[in-house]
This record gives C-alpha cells, structure tokens and sequence, in this order.
C-alpha cells in the first residue's frame, strides 16, 4: 500500500437520503463503487414529464429535509425514510398518500420514488427539451448565469450522461462521491461568498478539513487519488456549480453573493467530483492522504 501525503482529515460526513432534499450528518460511512450507501436512495419524480428532478428545476425541494427511519446498506439501498415538509410536518415513505401530500406542497403531480435497477434505461433518461424553449437561454436559467456571463467548462463530465437526467442505476448528478475542502469554503467566502458560505449549500459527501491550506485544492488535486480511512477515491472533475448553492434552503436563504462569487472568481467550480476505486469504511477524524 504506497505511503501518501497527508492533506487533512475527514471532518463531515454527509448522505442524501431523497435526492435535492436536506440531508443527514453520519459518523461512519459505508462506501462501495456506488457511493455511500443510502446516498441519493429515493427521489422525486414528475409525473407529467415522466421524469426524476432536481433543485435545479424544483428549488422548493431543497426546503424539506429527509432522514432514514432505518439504515441502509450495499443491499438496501432505499429504505424506509422519513420526510419533514417544508412547514416541519413528517411524510413517511410508507404513507398510503405520500404522494399527494409532496404534489399539493410542491404544486405539480409528483410521486416519491426509490432506485430502479441500472438497465431500466427509460427511468433513468431525459426529459426532452419543451417545444420552442431556446436551449442556451434553459442552460443559462439552470446555471443562474446572467446574459453575459461566460459558460463554465462541462468537458469533465461525462459524454454518455447527455441522454440521462442521472446515471442509470443511481440518482446523483453524475460521479459517486463528492467531495470539498474547507479551503475551498474559505477561499470562496474570501472572494465575496462572505457569511453565506457554507457547506450545506453545496451538498458534499465528505468535507475535509485541510487546515491552514489555503486556495481551490481540489483543482490541483484532479486526476489523482485519495485514501480516506479503508477508501481510496479518484478526483475525475471538479464540480461543476449550477444555481442551487444560491437557493434559499431550510436554514438559510438565497444569497446573490454566493452565486456572483462562483461564476466571477470560481469559474463556477467547486469542490470535487469522485469515483470509488477501493470501498469501506470511512470514518469522523480518518487522515486523508494524497496517493497519487
């Protein structure tokens, strides 16, 4: 096992139980090839469209919380959860009206729905763009860009993800794992994000603390590898930054600094998007290392 070089260590551990809904702090985490288990388990589906969403298209969701009513694991990756609306209200999975009661709060049909197998192709695809909608003008909406704004660099992301809303057989955006330093949150604070940086706008899974490192260290740390505890994770892409860290959420509310400080001094990334090459547990206070 090559020796790495410390760069901090594990300080927040995150997952998602309903994908673009508040999550939920975890001491230890169980992490294989398909990210921490019970990550991004249940999601909200469309029913006109036919398609699963995201904050991006709904910022309402990110008003409720969610929290696992049992824990999950590499086997049960979706079960039982339970929802706290908006107006702090509970819906439980198991209620025979979860559905109505998530339509009438977020003013359209929805259904509350749990992972469907990776070769359902037609779950997991993209809704099509809406007959006369211009689509740079829907891009620069999404990415809460002005009109002369520059486009951030997608190259990172991955090609065949185009046709899909996420990848088949999951329901995060588009790697695994997500990661952020506090250097990061500290840097873009600095820049003009200001007291309205905080982790949770961002929605890692992991936040490091890296001390007194200063600068954007995911950027530099792109391509390699990571131990964190028994995982080793490799750094494919910085995240690429949409307009949901600007949204309101449960306990905070939108902040035009945070998203002007994103697209002027990030280029729109932060943090860092993973892929898992060894799984296990990772756990509060683990070293992380750079391996590679």
């Amino acid at each position: 096992m090559p020796v790495g070089e410390s760069v901090g260590t594990v300080s927040q551990l995150w997952r998602y139980p309903v994908k673009s809904m508040g999550g939920e702090q975890i001491e230890s985490a169980q992490i294989d090839g398909n990210g921490v288990a019970g990550d991004r388990g249940w999601a909200v589906r469309e029913i006109e469209a036919d398609v699963t969403r995201n904050a991006r298209e709904m910022p309402r969701l990110l008003q409720f919380a969610a929290a696992y009513a049992e824990s999950p694991g590499f086997d049960n990756r979706s079960p039982a959860v339970t929802i706290t609306t908006p107006d702090n209200d509970q819906v439980q999975s198991s209620d025979a009206d979860r559905n109505q009661r998530l339509s009438d709060i977020l003013g359209r049909p929805v259904l509350l729905t749990p992972l469907h197998p990776a070769d359902d192709l037609a779950w997991y695809a993209r809704a099509p763009m809406p007959e006369g909608v211009d689509p740079m003008q829907a891009l620069r909406q999404i990415m809460g860009m002005e009109e002369d704004d520059p486009l951030p660099d997608f190259s990172g992301l991955p090609q065949e993800l185009q046709g899909f809303s996420t990848p088949p057989g999951t329901y995060f955006d588009c790697y695994p794992i997500h990661i952020m330093t506090t250097s990061s949150l500290s840097t873009l604070a600095s820049v003009g994000g200001g007291d309205d940086v905080d982790v949770r706008r961002f929605r890692p899974n992991v936040l490091i603390d890296t001390g007194n490192a200063e600068g954007l260290l995911e950027v530099d740390w792109t391509g390699k590898k990571l131990r964190l505890g028994e995982v080793v994770i490799e750094m494919k892409t910085t995240t690429v930054r949409c307009s949901v860290p600007a949204h309101a959420q449960r306990d905070f509310g939108n902040s035009r600094a945070v998203g002007r400080a994103l697209i002027e001094k990030t280029k729109q990334h932060l943090g860092s998007y993973c892929n898992v090459l060894e799984g296990g547990i990772v756990n509060l206070g683990d070293t992380v290392e750079l391996i590679d």
